[in-house]
Formats: C-alpha cells, structure tokens, sequence
C-alpha cells in the first residue's frame, strides 16, 4: 500500500458498499454520502440576489450542481433532469435490482414525490396504488422503495415517540432527493409550498450531520427530530404562521415536550424572528443559508 494516498470511489447507489466490495475493504474505507446541493451552496453559487427569488429558482432550476451550467434555460435544465432520471432509473434501480415492470415502478415513484411528507406505509401505498387500477402487493412495494432509496432518489424519515422515547416501526414519510425532479415528473400545478419546503428542511438537517425522525407527542406529531452527538433539536415547518389558528397548531406539539432542547418553527414568511416561551419562529430562508452554529457564511446584499 502506497503511503499518503487517499482514494475516493464514487457511484449513485448504495450497493457498491453493501456487497463484495465492502468484504475485501473490511473497515478500510469511510463511507461519506452526498447530497445535491444546500440552499445556502445554491445562493452561494448564483451570486447575490433576492432570496425569495433564488429560492424559488433552487427548485425549479433542481438542486443538482449540473443544473447551474443551465441556468436560466429551462429546456435545457428539463433535458438535463430527464437524463439524469432515465440513469438513475434506468441504470441504478431497473438493472441493478432486475425489476421487470418499469411503468409500475415509475408510477410508485411518481406516488412517492406526490406525497412527501405525508406519513406513508407498504401497506397504504399498495391499496391507494391498487385503488388507481395498478395492482401491487406490499412486498414489491417495499422491494422498489428499498431500491429507490438505495439508489438516492427517495429518503424515508422513521417516526419516533418523544415521550415513550421510542422508536416506531410503521407510517413513515418519504422525501425526494431533488424538487426538481419532482417538477419534471408531476409538474408545478397545484404544488405544495408547506410540503415542499419540509422536503428541503429535512435534506438541509441530513447536511448538517443529524438523524432525523418524525416525532410524536401523545396525539400530535412534531414534523422533525434532529439527533446527533450533543442532542436534539424540534423542528416546525409551516409556509405561514400569520394566522393565529395556524400558529396554534404548530405550537401546540412542541409546547407538550417537556424537556429543554431547542424548538423551532421555520416558515416562508417575511417576518422578523419571534419567541413563543422560548420556541423561535424564523424565517426558513434565513436559517438554510446560515451554518449549524448560527453565522452567515456569506454576504447577499438586498436580501439582508
């Protein structure tokens, strides 16, 4: 072995360290898992601009860096994302895992981006898939979201007791790796702004290193738990809170948790930040471009 050498190999699915490859590396290796894009590498990337409208960009343009390259050609952005799914699909999950029904998987994960963060088990997916005249059993379900979340396209949250502290096994959610492609499968109609930005806060809390579960409190649900080595953290995420019944409700979960960890409610609205007994409500657009310890990596000009 050569001294003072690093070798990175690279691939889009989890496989190429889950078989053979991993046996003859046998604790040699340190597996780091990338995402597309952050909001704040994406601002950072297309220079100073008005958040809002960077943000709005980030998903329509895709998260993927290749995308940057296009930047405001949306053919060729289209062209580009269609590629990368037909690889992916394709090539990662249809050769890999030998499934033979392409428009059957195609049509579950089209299902999937329809429903991120929605709380989702084999079971459902299967009865409201068979209900569209699309027969499928649970346990293919299972086996195609396995393949798509091996291969980076779907990323599953687990549910998780806050009180009981406790972990449960059923009515997981699902989030798609880029909103992008979601775009380039479902279109923009009718798109889910609270939704959506709970797909890019759960990505955004993956980069900054936590375990990240969807919390339940009694009868309530916290929409996420981030866990690493120093605790945890109780994320809201509204796309307003301005009307009074709406902040009640996403309150209402994380005033039942009964310890001292910090609690926040992240929401698209141009307010300033504010403090309900100690849970902060900021502006989400804020928070995705500041670091894990709270310090703005960058400048943006008219957006501060």
């Amino acid at each position: 072995m050569r001294k003072n050498l690093d070798l990175y190999l690279t691939g889009s699915n989890a496989w190429l360290l889950s078989g053979d490859l991993a046996t003859l590396l046998s604790g040699r290796y340190v597996e780091i898992e990338m995402l597309p894009l952050s909001f704040r590498e994406y601002v950072s990337a297309s220079g100073v601009g008005d958040l809002p409208r960077l943000y709005i960009e980030y998903l329509e343009n895709s998260s993927f860096p290749g995308a940057l390259e296009f930047a405001g050609n949306q053919k060729h952005i289209l062209g580009y994302l269609q590629g990368v799914y037909d690889s992916v699909v394709l090539k990662d999950v249809v050769g890999r895992y030998r499934i033979q029904d392409t428009m059957m998987l195609e049509s579950l994960i089209r299902f999937a981006f329809d429903n991120i963060g929605s709380k989702l088990s084999s079971k459902s997916i299967s009865n409201a898939m068979n209900s569209n005249s699309r027969k499928i059993d649970v346990k293919t379900v299972e086996r195609y979201l396995r393949a798509l979340m091996d291969s980076y396209i779907l990323y599953q949250a687990k549910r998780y007791n806050i009180k009981g502290k406790q972990y449960l096994k059923t009515l997981e959610k699902y989030y798609a790796a880029d909103i992008g492609l979601r775009y380039l499968l479902l279109g923009q109609r009718g798109a889910d702004v609270g939704h959506i930005l709970e797909n890019v806060v759960y990505l955004e809390l993956l980069r900054r290193g936590y375990q990240v579960y969807i919390g339940k409190v009694d009868e309530l649900e916290v929409d996420f738990v981030a866990v690493d080595h120093t605790g945890r953290s109780y994320y809201q995420v509204s796309a307003t809170i301005r009307e009074q019944a709406v902040l009640e409700r996403e309150l209402a979960p994380l005033r039942k948790i009964a310890d001292n960890y910090p609690k926040y409610i992240l929401t698209l609205d141009e307010d300033p930040s504010a403090d309900y007994d100690g849970i902060r409500a900021i502006r989400a657009l804020d928070w995705k471009v500041l670091s894990k310890t709270g310090v703005f990596i960058c400048e943006f000009g008219a957006s501060r």
